[in-house]
This record gives C-alpha cells, structure tokens and sequence, in this order.
C-alpha cells in the first residue's frame, strides 16, 4: 500500500493551541450495486485544517493543511486500507473538534463491510455521524456536508462539486475527462500506470480539502472573498510529492496567482 502525505495514518498534525481542529474524510471505492457489499474501498485521504476559535479564519490559497492518503497496490491489500482508516479515524475522533465527510454514511459503510473484522474507529464514527445533531457527549462535532450545509445554499443540488461552486470554491476536476474511475483504477492495478493512481489521488484530495473548507463554513469558523481556487491549494500544499500536480492538465488549473 502507498502512503503519502504530511502526516501518516493515526497521527495529528502539529497545530498551535487554542485552534480549532477540523478532519475530514473522503473515500474512493469500485461501484458494484448488484450484490450485497460489492463496493470495495482502494483510496482514501484525511485533510485536517486549524482554524481560530474565537473568529472566522479568512482562507487563502497559501492557508495550510495537513494530509494523508492512502491506495493500494494490490487487491489482497484491501484490509490493510481499511485498518489505516481506521487508525485515521481513531485519531479524528480523539484528537479532532469537528470531523467532516461529504455523504460521509456512505464512506463509512463501504469501510465496515470491507473490514475482515469490526473496526472500533468506523463503528464509533458511523454512530457519531448518526447523532450528529444530539447534543455533544464528548466526541467531536461530526458535520456532514451533503446534509448539514443547507443554511449556506440557495440551488437544490447538494453534489460536492455544486455545493463548492455556489460556495465559491473552484473545484475543477480535469482526471475524469474521456476515462472514468473504474479505467484509471485498473490501469494502475493492471498496468501499473503511476499518473492514473496519482490523478485518483488528486481527485481524492481535492474532494477532502474541499469538504473541509465547506464544514469550517458551515460551522462559522472560516470564510474566502470572491473565489478559493482550491487546486491553487493543493498545489502548494503538495508540492512535489505527486509527478502529475506538474502535468499540464493540473497546471492549467492554477492560472495567475490571486486570479479568480
């Protein structure tokens, strides 16, 4: 399994005192509807951001983030990707204010009937995501950015990519264009084609960071002015780490700095 990042599966990163500490998660699996549990997780990603307490923290392009990602390389490695999600959701839960996921239900689901045994992290993030709006016994906030954003929102879809562009959060997504997931996922499994594994990992980020920042809006804790182009984000907060963030595709995203 590859694992790639500023932190590593179960860690939290370094964040000043008295901020608040935002997770968020995002999982890529195989769709398979047709039998019970047929949808099998291969990627996963955690961004964290540290936002101010006591006021909203304005997000820039060079506002940083910590992150974590996680692929197989091989199908029998599905449970080891299940465990470091467990592990990154037992340092969420421990260490995190607010945890965050976009239908992170889903996620959550597809992790657990993946799991060659109960995972206690996803057993107790699935059961904070369901009483999510009780009041807090002790464990993180959880804030669901598919249902609990809709004070922010005027249009009626609530797909990521919509949500982010009404919120004014430019999410340009260019990996899918003439492929899909299932194509790119099995030519690096097949093939072992770096650049489709790591424009899954792009793809997997962007949904993660970008969830982040529409819970730290949604929970009053951060704003932008007029637009956050968050591949601008990402490409500063990942440097050189992934070859295809120097691909023209991606650089094309970025534009002029401070361009909205």
């Amino acid at each position: 399994m590859i694992i790639t990042g500023s932190t590593f599966p179960g860690e939290v990163p370094p964040h000043p005192p008295g901020t608040v500490l935002l997770a968020s998660l995002d999982v890529e699996w195989s769709k398979n509807y047709r039998i019970r549990n047929g949808s099998k997780p291969f990627c996963f990603s955690v961004t964290w951001l540290a936002l101010a307490a006591a006021r909203e923290t304005v997000m820039t392009e060079a506002t940083r983030f910590w992150h974590v990602s996680a692929y197989i390389e091989q199908e029998e490695e599905r449970g080891e990707l299940v465990a470091a999600a467990n592990a990154a959701l037992a340092a969420a839960i421990g260490q995190a204010d607010l945890a965050a996921g976009h239908q992170l239900c889903s996620d959550l689901a597809v992790l657990a009937a993946s799991a060659e045994e109960p995972l206690p992290a996803i057993a107790a993030a699935t059961t904070a995501w369901r009483r999510r709006r009780e009041p807090a016994d002790g464990t993180p906030a959880f804030l669901d950015t598919r249902y609990d954003a809709g004070h922010l929102l005027a249009g009626p879809s609530r797909r990521l990519v919509d949500v982010c562009t009404e919120l004014q959060l430019d999410v340009t997504q260019p990996e899918l264009r003439g492929t899909s997931m299932t194509a790119l996922h099995r030519r690096w499994l097949d093939r072992g084609v770096t650049e489709a594994r790591e424009k899954i990992t792009v793809l997997n980020l962007r949904h993660s960071l970008s969830t982040a920042l529409v819970a730290a809006r949604a929970a009053g804790l951060a704003r932008w002015k007029p637009v956050l182009n968050v591949n601008r984000l990402l490409a500063a907060g990942l440097g050189s780490e992934l070859g295809y963030t120097a691909a023209p595709a991606f650089t094309a995203l970025l534009g002029e700095p401070g361009a909205a």
